[in-house]
């Protein structure tokens, strides 16, 4: 089996497991939103972005600085000597950050949770796990354990969503209803934290290590911060200015946007794991095949599932939500389907300064972009609502996007072909076209809509011939 058929099928089982972990808040997304109030529903969405922000602070760069140091080493005892200390400074740091919350649990739980307190001890519980885990699941990532990395990732998401639907319907309130999260982040770390500890041992590892590997992380912290400022704090602006009710509205339409992001998801796991071996032996022609494989096959499924999304969006928050939410929100998605593609296109080009160790310049950009982004949340959320709050995040990723691409072009140019994202665009604008004349309502006429989008675009596809013969040859043999 050829290295891109290998490369081409792990990305397919990360891509699915993305798509799992989409459905799943999918799926929850209806229950909750007819079972409780706007406003609570606001809540629950508070929850979910508090969880994606302490892990981005308390991890310090760690995950994202095992991937790099340590996808290519075999020896089991200098992989315990780097992975120890990591893991207990990732603990002492989230240990800090919890009892933080703790100290401040008033004013957060004021601001955040409708004053809520018993949401404030969960979430903080839920964000220890979520920190944790993260570093437990990115050392299977690291060595490419893609199977289990898989199916750490849909555990998590999935026990969580089926006790939140119990608890849902055995009448429980929204306080008692977030403890299914947090089942599902402890069940895992158990399982992951059981399987690593019998392979490694117990150990304590080498802490000198940890200063060239901190000095490649410290830097990522910023980004990493501001990119979740980016992702999510407009809802905690939507929620100080206009209210929950508004962030009960915003969230649906955004999730439906940011389903795209689930298609950068496996270059972005698979790539720091592949690229550095390559990058080594200055294999840069190698290098160049990865990435521009990735950007076509990334844009070959975003720009289409953008354009459907954005077409569908009314019809689609009208199934899975109140006539209230989709009447509110559906303007929100195209935004974020636009503002997700330029993500995933700087996901994949911001490699080439990972690879340079040039972190320095990526924490700066996220400062900056973090920074633009606060200013255009509070300049627009006011006079544009929850709309304002869209065109914020697509401006701010089209920032980012555009800085990479230049910073990066001193180092390596990534080539684009201007012709095959033309074809792309030209068959995802007739694809769009059709399926917003079908005017499809209720869930059987959208499900249709869809089958004949897809079979409309990569017809035009074929027909422009933006495939090669080459690489329908490869996905021919992922079929054998």
């Amino acid at each position: 089996m050829s290295e891109y058929v290998r490369f081409i099928q792990r990305i397919g089982l990360v891509g699915l497991t993305n798509i799992l972990i989409s459905l799943s808040s999918l799926i929850f997304i209806p229950i909750i939103t007819k079972s409780f109030t706007t406003a609570e529903y606001g809540m629950w969405a508070q929850v979910n972005t508090t969880i994606a922000l302490v892990p981005n602070i308390a991890n310090l760069g760690l995950p994202y600085t095992m991937v790099r140091f340590l996808s290519a080493e075999k020896d089991k005892e200098k992989i315990k000597d780097s992975f120890y200390p990591m893991i207990s400074l990732t603990f002492i740091s989230t240990i800090i950050l919890c009892t933080l919350f703790l100290i401040f649990g008033n004013i957060i739980a004021d601001t955040l949770f409708n004053g809520s307190m018993q949401v404030l001890y969960i979430t903080t519980a839920i964000s220890f796990f979520a920190s944790m885990n993260l570093m437990l699941i990115t050392f299977f990532r690291t060595f490419q354990q893609m199977k289990r990395y898989s199916l750490f990732l849909v555990f998590q998401s999935y026990i969580g969503v089926f006790v939140s639907i119990y608890l849902t319907y055995a009448g429980y309130n929204i306080e008692t209803v977030v403890l299914g999260l947090l089942t599902g982040y402890a069940t895992v770390f158990i399982m992951m934290a059981f399987l690593i500890l019998r392979y490694l041992g117990i150990g304590f590892g080498k802490w000198s290590n940890l200063k060239e590997q901190l000095a490649f992380a410290i830097p990522t912290i910023p980004s990493n911060v501001s990119s979740w400022v980016v992702d999510s704090s407009d809802k905690y602006v939507i929620g100080i200015l206009i209210g929950s009710v508004a962030v009960g509205c915003y969230s649906p339409g955004y999730a439906l946007g940011s389903i795209l992001l689930m298609f950068l998801s496996p270059f972005a796991v698979l790539l720091p794991a592949i690229l550095p071996e390559h990058y080594e032996k200055e294999d840069l022609a190698e290098v160049d095949k990865y990435l521009s494989y990735s950007m076509k096959y990334y844009l070959l499924l975003t720009v289409p599932a953008g354009v459907g999304m954005s077409v569908l969006s009314k019809p689609l928050l009208y199934i899975i939500t109140t006539p209230e939410i989709a009447l509110g929100g559906y303007m929100v998605t195209p935004f974020v389907c636009l503002g997700a593609i330029f993500m995933g296109i700087y996901g994949i080009i911001n490699n080439i300064l990972i690879l340079e160790k040039n972190t320095m310049i990526l924490g700066k950009l996220w400062i900056f972009v973090a920074i633009s982004n606060i200013v255009l949340n509070l300049l627009l959320v006011p006079y544009l609502n929850i709309l304002g709050a869209a065109i914020a995040t697509l401006l701010s990723y089209i920032i980012a996007f555009s800085v990479t691409t230049i910073a990066s072009s001193k180092t390596m140019k990534l080539s684009f072909n201007i012709k095959d994202i033309l074809k792309i665009v030209i068959a995802s604008a007739i694809m769009g076209v059709v399926v917003y004349n079908m005017k499809p309502d209720g869930i059987i006429n959208v499900l249709i809509s869809i089958l004949v989008g897809v079979i409309v675009y990569f017809a035009i596809i074929f027909i422009l011939k933006a495939v090669t013969r080459k690489e329908i040859a490869i996905f021919k043999d992922l079929l054998h």
